[in-house]
């Protein structure tokens, strides 16, 4: 037993001398190999960085809005693509919500397109969010946000009667927004549902964000709900598209929506995570893309790994014939690839590894400049993971099937001269 433990051992260490003798007799080839399995596992990381980012990025939305319930409604016009605020009643709504004793604060939400510019002749067609406040999480690249004069908790007009016209006049502008028009802080333009309400209603710049322009995947300016509702011609009907709502820390949040779904059977009420869920099921292309790109950084990875080591192994048909030759079976031979590829798989993954947050780094900001999400290629340690798998794990067994493979052909016929 000891003995066979002793030839295996030498075989082994035979087997592992000879890989690196291969791999020293030739640098360039060795450098060549190890790069190309780092990009094999840079496509990994980064398409499934992507990928992951794609699903990601709708969770991260909601639970930086740090509410606990969304109160949402079927769309008056399903094809309006979330535009529509079929919500009626949306601060008596919200204001019959805080009243309950395990609900903190309730509030609604409303979106619109708008027009914006600070000429009236050059107005640009964008995307507005209206909510009653900003908050310290809104990252604001200049100047600061605003507070709504009336919500739905305390108001300037104790009858609930909403005001027709804009009172605040301020907004929040997405940052491509204000450097196509050469806007600062500060500055006036002119706000409005189309271009010729536009030229009615200015606006005092009081912040530049891309908060909600990078989940909603194009420039969003944020405005306050009632002047955008006023603007919009909606406050009569007082409409929204959401209300959210936070719950008392010591409360049940499944418990607070099974009791407001039972007491609002008109609305779909959920929390943060199954709107998520529904999100998704409303767009199921959104989910569908992350695992396509998952599955195609799998799958492109190991066609990569597979055709770069059966190369390797034809490149060395020379030696492993002159091995052959020599009395070396075919197993050695196989384990001697096997071991080339572990080598090359391991410094190869850890270059990809290394390069993976750079580029990350460098195409988030390109996407950030681009479509304005921030974060769009997400990098968590399963991504690693897989990287490193596909670079050691198939590597080193790809190496050792073309290994075997080309072993067969091996023959002293192959020897040059």
């Amino acid at each position: 037993m000891n003995s066979d433990l002793r030839r295996a051992g030498r075989r082994l260490r035979a087997v592992v001398g000879l890989a690196f003798a291969q791999l020293r007799r030739s640098p360039g080839r060795t450098a060549l190999t190890v790069f190309a399995v780092a990009l094999a596992v840079l496509s990994v990381t980064l398409l499934a960085s992507l990928g992951v980012g794609v699903v990601q990025t709708g969770e991260d939305g909601l639970d930086n809005a740090d509410r606990d319930i969304w109160v949402s409604s079927d769309p008056i016009d399903p094809s309006a693509s979330g535009t529509a605020n079929p919500i009626v009643g949306s601060h008596a709504l919200a204001s019959e919500m805080s009243e309950r004793d395990d609900v903190s604060s309730a509030a609604p939400i409303a979106m619109h397109d708008i027009y914006v510019g600070t000429e009236a002749d050059d107005l640009e067609r964008t995307s507005a969010v209206g909510v009653h406040e900003t908050h310290d999480g809104f990252g604001f690249e200049a100047g600061g946000g605003f507070e709504s004069r009336m919500n739905h908790t305390t108001s300037e007009h104790p009858d609930g009667e909403r005001p027709s016209e804009p009172e605040n006049e301020e907004i929040v502008l997405d940052p491509d927004t204000a450097e196509a028009h050469d806007i600062d802080v500060g500055d006036t333009v002119y706000v409005g549902t189309s271009r010729e309400s536009a030229p009615n209603h200015e606006f005092t710049v009081v912040g530049i964000s891309a908060y909600y322009s990078q989940y909603l995947g194009s420039d969003t300016e944020t405005v306050p709900l009632t002047d955008l509702q006023a603007i919009a011609g909606t406050t009569g009907t007082d409409r929204a598209t959401f209300i959210t709502a936070s719950v008392e820390d010591d409360a049940d949040r499944d418990v607070v929506v099974e009791e407001l779904d039972e007491e609002y059977a008109a609305y779909d009420i959920r929390t943060s995570d199954e709107q998520i869920g529904a999100m998704f099921e409303e767009q199921p292309l959104v989910l569908a893309s992350g695992a396509t790109l998952i599955g195609l950084a799998v799958v492109g990875g190991i066609v990569l790994t597979v055709n770069l080591f059966a190369l390797v192994a034809y490149q060395q048909r020379d030696e492993l014939a002159a091995l052959r030759a020599i009395g070396l079976s075919r197993w050695v031979l196989a384990g001697t690839i096997a071991v080339q590829g572990l080598v090359i798989g391991v410094l190869g993954g850890i270059l990809g590894l290394v390069l993976t947050p750079l580029l990350a780094a460098g195409l988030n900001y390109l996407a950030s400049s681009v479509i304005g999400f921030g974060e769009l290629l997400q990098t968590p340690l399963e991504v690693y993971l897989l990287g490193l798998a596909l670079a050691i794990v198939v590597g080193t067994v790809v190496a050792l099937v073309t290994g075997w493979r080309a072993s067969r052909y091996a023959r002293i016929q192959h020897l040059d001269g």
